[in-house]
């Protein structure tokens, strides 16, 4: 598989020129990398007018993903707003109301794509209580839902950032059953792509999916796919470039361009035989992490997440001591450790890991749970909220506000409430349990 973008700016490197456009830097090296950051000069095409390299480079990740596919090097957020968009277009042409049911585990992204867009959210409620971070669906749920709510479109996170999965292809059937889109927002599953058995949520039935490229492939920072499903390319792909266009920056980095072009070679010619080579070293840590007494929760394959209060620490402390092991987790919150693996690990690092975790002595498990979280009553919609004047006070004197914000950093970038719902005694119980100590919160007239 070939790599045009990567050979263009190669080729421009070599002719020396002087460059009279920008960046700034001109291909100076302060970082070490300037002479690759290029802007959209003669022949590097235009991502968002693509016709040229990038559009090859697209087709090239087509191929590999197998559906039209389409580059961001503004993440996954960039790609959720485009879906929500295209398939809100999608829904008017169809004459259905402006309505989405999504999971309450979806990314804060998608809170603010529904307020710009003015989408009427619908939230799913998980069939199981468990974290905030997850949300279990079963069909006949679903399809009790559509038919009372009639959305345009469903919206689930999977995998979610705990690494449970899904039932896509179960939930993908209901929706097609009734003529309603299903959005995926598969950050964290790019790879899945790659298994011996694909699990990506478009060879499922999605619609519409988002992958983060640079969280489970060799891909820089910022780089994502937007994929749009056999179903739907006739219908949405002639539209997807303009939808990129309307949330995407003008300067797209040709840097993070560059690694996905280089991904594809990579993907086309080692990925799926590394993955296949990995996964009975990670499987094989996994039962060895069994056997010594932890307790592992995720489904996903490339995530060890560690239920560490069964192990007898809170998992914030846990990953404080993996820090000092020489250990950089994904993610960790009172009750989870969330560790991200790939195929660019070698054996070593692997059996490092394994020898550091089993080194740490398990304690007498601590029995505390967390709050449930749960859907507070509804003052307003979320663009009203979204769009209001607004104010940061401290969380234990928020009880009876309205949310206005999701102020939720990432990891893990899930709101607990939503804007536009009230604070109370629940909601401030699971701010505090989470060591959130201040809110944005509709301003009051004083």
């Amino acid at each position: 598989m070939n790599t045009p973008i990567c050979d263009f700016v190669n080729e421009y490197i070599n002719k020396n020129a002087v460059r009279l456009h920008m960046p700034g830097h001109k291909g100076k090296a302060l970082l070490g990398f300037e002479e690759f950051d290029i802007t959209e000069i003669s022949g590097a095409d235009s991502l968002y007018e693509a016709e040229g390299i990038i559009k090859e480079s697209e087709q090239n990740a087509s191929k590999l993903f197998g559906c039209d596919t389409f580059y961001s090097t503004e993440g996954s957020s960039h790609c959720i707003r485009t879906m929500l968009y295209l398939s809100m277009l999608y829904g008017k042409e169809q004459g259905k109301s402006p309505k989405i049911l999504a999971g309450r585990n979806a990314h804060k992204t998608f809170v603010s794509a529904a307020a710009l867009l003015d989408i009427n959210v619908v939230w799913i409620e998980s069939d199981t209580e468990n974290s905030y971070l997850s949300c279990n669906i079963s069909a006949e749920k679903l399809e009790t839902l559509i038919l009372k709510e009639k959305p345009f479109a469903v919206y689930l996170t999977s995998p979610d950032y705990l690494g449970n999965m899904t039932d896509i292809k179960a939930l993908s059937a209901v929706c097609k059953k009734y003529g309603v889109l299903l959005l995926v927002d598969n950050a964290h599953g790019a790879y899945l792509k790659f298994l011996s058995e694909s699990l990506h949520p478009i060879d499922l039935g999605a619609d519409l999916c988002a992958d983060s490229a640079h969280k489970t492939l060799p891909v820089l920072t910022g780089g994502a796919y937007l994929h749009i499903g056999p179903d739907m390319s006739e219908a949405l792909s002639p539209m997807a470039k303009n939808a990129l266009a309307l949330f995407g920056s003008t300067s797209p980095s040709y840097l993070i361009l560059q690694s996905m072009d280089r991904a594809n070679k990579y993907i086309f010619e080692e990925f799926t035989e590394s993955l296949k080579s990995f996964l009975p070293l990670v499987n094989n840590l996994k039962n060895k992490l069994t056997t010594h007494g932890y307790k592992l929760i995720e489904q996903e394959t490339l995530k060890i997440t560690l239920s560490t209060k069964d192990y007898g620490y809170k998992g914030n402390d846990f990953a404080e001591i993996l820090t000092q092991k020489g250990f950089v987790c994904e993610f960790s919150d009172p009750d989870y450790v969330v560790l991200m693996l790939s195929p660019a690990l070698e054996v070593k690092d692997l059996l490092m890991l394994q020898e550091a975790l089993l080194s740490i002595t398990p304690l007498t498990p601590i029995k505390e749970t967390p709050p449930t979280a749960h859907i507070p009553k509804k003052a307003m919609s979320v663009r009203q909220a979204s769009l209001s004047p607004m104010e940061t006070i401290p969380v234990k004197e928020s009880e009876g506000r309205t949310l206005a914000a999701a102020t939720v950093g990432c990891p893990p970038a899930v709101p607990i409430i939503v804007c536009g719902e009230i604070i109370d005694k629940r909601t401030i119980a699971v701010f505090e349990y989470y060591n959130i100590k201040d809110c944005t919160v509709i301003k009051t007239s004083r």
